[in-house]
């Protein structure tokens, strides 16, 4: 799993850079053509790894129900985020990767409720819901490097 959990680092790293070299303007920016911005990107990847692997493994997840709600998959941003919201998710994509690597670590993991994504995917294991994350998480750092060009 070390592989796994070194993926998500480097992914995790990247999108980290962006929020530190983006002004706030930037972030919130919809570029035409888009249909999000900056940052709901790269908080939908944390609520996303949230819902994936602790929720389905029926453990409390790290975030609240609110930060899920409003950056899970067929969610937009609503309106623009604040300086604390993008300081908020800066602590969350280090915090909730590395108290995942400590929980696995740990034996937290000992049930998982079998998902199908939306891609056609089927989770059926918490190392399963891990491969995908960096799937996802992948995409999902394609997408902000594209929008990137446009603000």
């Amino acid at each position: 799993m070390d592989s796994v959990f070194e993926v998500q680092k480097t992914i995790r790293n990247i999108l980290l850079k962006v929020l530190d070299n983006h002004s706030l303007e930037q972030l919130n920016t919809i570029p035409e053509g888009f249909s999000n911005n900056l940052i709901w990107n790269i908080a939908h990847c944390i609520a996303s790894q949230q819902v994936l692997v602790y929720k389905l493994s029926g453990l409390k997840m790290q975030v609240s129900n609110e930060f899920v709600a409003k950056y899970s998959k067929g969610t937009k941003p609503e309106g623009d985020v604040t300086q604390a919201e993008v300081d908020e998710v800066r602590e969350l994509l280090s915090s909730t990767l590395n108290q995942t690597i400590k929980d696995f670590e740990s034996g937290t993991f000992v049930a998982y409720n079998a998902y199908k994504t939306s891609m056609g995917f089927d989770l059926n294991t918490v190392e399963d819901a891990f491969n995908f994350v960096n799937y996802h998480e992948g995409i999902h750092t394609g997408i902000v490097m594209s929008i990137r060009k446009f603000v």
